[in-house]
């Protein structure tokens, strides 16, 4: 993994964390549904968006690399079924 999509991805995620953490403190403490579901949406949408991350940089990188060399098709099954248990 390239080091400006690991420090991204790593930097999102933790910023996800905290967020995710206020979301349980949320429903711990009784808050209004609606309230809960749009923060929990926002956390599943951050989420999505660090896939996208790790997504473009794999692609550019592992499988760039893959199919130079040997085609890529194990590389290519190995993000379809990462995509497919989604």
């Amino acid at each position: 993994m390239q080091p400006t999509i690991k420090s991204s991805a790593a930097k999102r995620l933790k910023i996800i964390e905290g967020h995710l953490k206020k979301v349980i403190k949320m429903v711990e403490n009784g808050a209004y549904c609606p309230d809960v579901i749009q923060q929990s949406t926002a956390v599943q949408s951050a989420l999505r968006k660090v896939d996208e991350i790790l997504l473009e940089g794999h692609l550019k990188d592992c499988v760039r690399n893959a199919i130079k060399s040997s085609g890529g098709d194990k590389e290519i099954q190995e993000l379809l079924e990462a995509f497919r248990k989604r």
